[in-house]
């Protein structure tokens, strides 16, 4: 019990990082899917940021003392950026799917393989 107490951030971020699997493979329409692809690289994020923690770290500023321990910062810039790249590439694909949604219709993944099955495409 302690294995699981001692490191629950993992734990929490395998659990977001699941919900968002389930909700990748599960649903069929496409908004549903890209906001699942969100809450799943929303746990990723949070487990490179709990990497970059450091038990009784200070931050990177340079402190008084020989012996400190200092937080990476490295982690949380990276995930900055990715944060940024995640939401423009989350706009993109919403913005394919508005225009999948004006060409076929529906944003029914299932949907829209019936109807290119009809066209005989």
């Amino acid at each position: 019990m302690d294995f699981i107490l001692d490191y629950y951030n993992y734990w929490a971020c395998i659990l977001i990082m699941l919900i968002g699997l389930y909700g990748v493979m599960a649903k069929s329409n496409l908004v549903k899917k890209i906001l699942a692809l969100g809450i799943f690289q929303t746990g990723i994020l949070v487990f490179y940021i709990s990497i970059g923690k450091v038990e009784g770290g200070t931050g990177p500023v340079r402190a008084a003392g020989e012996n400190v321990v200092y937080s990476n910062p490295l982690p949380h810039a990276l995930m900055l950026t990715a944060i940024v790249v995640g939401v423009a590439t989350m706009a993109v694909g919403l913005a394919i799917v508005i225009n999948i949604r004006q060409t076929y219709g529906t944003a029914d993944e299932l949907d829209i393989e019936a109807i290119e099955h009809e066209r005989g495409d």
